[in-house]
């Protein structure tokens, strides 16, 4: 028996024959040529093929794993349409006077490096889509068809890194399992393997020279192990654990449509946190109660100049239509900090997280905020919206926020454009905010506790420093009693308090939450249910008399 590690990217547990997949790079031969000019058409015409290729690839796509997975094959247009990698091939063809081949694998070394040298995942996970279209692009210019995995039976694939077009033209039916030596958490593998809930490994140190091809293989997806050829003993045990977890996923599909009320009758409402009106279909297949978190920056993001109101408006009436009258909350821009966005020309800090960030953003640029309050207020009609504000730190804030929404509804209304009058909130993240949240509360209809940034100022420890670590403590005494003082603020006023950040999905909270009172809990999708579980099986007066409080 021969055991590798690697990352995992999907939990779970896969059983089956192995089968290594070597696409093996082309060889690419620098050769001088005379008609430049000739060999750029040449070039230009390989990329118009590929170009259909990648549309043809984005609609099976769509069928299959559905408009999220699907539009990396329209980024991967994008980038073989991008001036600068054009620009790149054509250069090098005329100055250097060579082959295609040669400009195009040349080109695609030198973007996948810049790629990968950046500090940013996801940036480095463009490496390989660089390196993708650039294959693409040599094949068609080597007149070869595209290479594809083929299995007759269900298979665990063990490759260096997929494509995403390698990925979707494979048979989905016949993959138990991703295992790849390199690739990113933010790779098209990755999303794939959790969009079909299937065990997945990356940065897995498994040879790749044909020796485990064949063989019975085990992915232990959730302790970051592959095995070769297990032994007897390894193969009962992981075999009875995957009973375990297909016994426990028909259990959880069993709490589908029940309510979230514990054994001595406290509810609790279980909504979801989503980025996108693409994420609305897990929301939906999750069985969640509401949205308790949209990150309306991502519409920011995403577009390289400020959406419009009409844009805004499109976006946010589609997720209240299709939520059908359950509450969808919509946190107003939260750019800034760890979320850039260049449009904005924000001035270069030395302390984004604690600089002109959310809030801060809104109540210095008026004209922005008031486009998205607008676009928010004439979405209300169309559902149950409610409106949440980052990063608020003084009533003085919340004050001003309401002078603004008083003067978005009297345009509103002058114009003769419909409105409807959604419950407005505030993200309590800063510690300034929880102190004084008896008095906040005096000023809004509800609370969401933001836990990442409320942790992070709170003990004083930036989140993303990995070598922080050890130090970082979400458990610890001091953010458990300020969101227990949160909840009880939040009640003495008559409004409910939820939270929306990490702690909410930890499992080993969840009866804490309760015994404080918590009203909701907005989480990824995929935790409704996990959580929904531990609700129903609660009795929250006895768990308080048996457990002695550590905060």
């Amino acid at each position: 028996m021969q055991v590798y590690n690697g990352k995992s990217v999907f939990g779970g547990i896969a059983i089956g024959k192995i089968q290594v997949y070597s696409k093996g790079e082309q060889q690419v031969k620098r050769v001088k040529i005379e008609d430049t000019e000739a060999e750029i058409a040449r070039y230009k015409a390989a990329t118009d093929t590929a170009i259909s290729q990648l549309k043809g690839l984005y609609e099976k796509a769509l069928k299959e794993v559905g408009e999220a997975n699907a539009e990396i094959f329209e980024i991967h247009q994008m980038m073989l349409e991008d001036d600068d990698y054009q620009e790149s091939v054509e250069n090098i063809i005329k100055t250097q006077n060579i082959n295609a081949e040669y400009a195009v694998a040349q080109t695609g070394d030198n973007f996948a490096e810049m790629f990968s040298s950046m500090d940013d995942e996801y940036m480095r996970g463009r490496a390989a889509d660089v390196r993708d279209i650039s294959e693409r692009l040599l094949t068609v210019l080597h007149g070869k068809e595209e290479q594809s995995i083929h299995a007759g039976e269900p298979v665990i694939i063990v490759a260096d890194d997929l494509a995403p077009s390698e990925t979707v033209q494979m048979d989905k039916d016949m993959v138990l399992s991703f295992v790849t030596v390199h690739g990113s958490l933010n790779s098209h593998t990755a999303i794939l393997a959790r969009t079909m809930s299937i065990p997945a490994l990356i940065g897995t140190d498994i040879p790749l020279d044909g020796t485990a091809d064949g063989k019975l293989g085990i992915v232990d997806g959730t302790n970051g192990v592959i095995y070769v050829d297990p032994d007897e003993e390894t193969l009962a045990k992981l075999k009875e654990a995957q009973q375990k977890e297909v016994e426990k996923k028909e259990l959880l599909l069993a709490l589908k449509g029940k309510e979230n009320i514990t054994l001595d009758g406290q509810r609790l409402m279980l909504y979801a946190n989503i980025g996108n009106i693409k994420d609305l279909a897990a929301v939906l297949q999750n069985d969640a109660g509401g949205i308790g978190l949209f990150r309306s920056e991502f519409i920011y993001l995403e577009k390289d100049n400020y959406p419009t109101e009409e844009e805004q408006l499109q976006i946010y009436k589609t997720v209240a239509e299709t939520l059908a009258g359950k509450r969808v909350i919509i946190r107003t821009l939260d750019i800034g900090a760890d979320k850039q966005c260049d449009y904005f020309e924000m001035e270069q800090e030395e302390n984004p997280a604690m600089g002109c960030r959310a809030i801060r953003i809104c109540l210095t640029r008026p004209e922005v905020f008031k486009t998205q309050l607008r676009a928010l207020f004439r979405a209300s009609v169309f559902g149950k919206i409610a409106i949440m504000y980052p990063m608020i730190t003084s009533v003085k804030e919340v004050r001003r926020i309401k002078k603004i929404v008083e003067e978005v509804k009297k345009e509103l209304e002058e114009q003769g454009i419909a409105y409807g009058e959604p419950e407005q909130g505030i993200m309590v993240e800063t510690p300034a905010a929880a102190i004084i949240s008896d008095q906040l509360a005096e000023e809004v209809d509800f609370f969401s506790i933001g836990t990442n940034d409320l942790t992070q100022y709170l003990l004083a420890i930036d989140r993303q420093n990995i070598a922080l670590d050890e130090f970082y403590d979400s458990h610890h005494p001091a953010v458990l009693r300020m969101i227990a003082q949160v909840v009880e603020n939040a009640h003495k006023a008559g409004i409910w308090v939820g939270i929306c950040g990490e702690l909410g999905a930890d499992l080993e909270l969840t009866q804490e939450f309760l015994a404080m009172g918590v009203d909701e809990l907005s989480v990824s999708p995929g935790r409704i249910l996990p959580i929904r579980k531990i609700v129903l099986e609660t009795n929250v007066a006895e768990y308080k008399a048996s457990h002695q409080k550590t905060w």
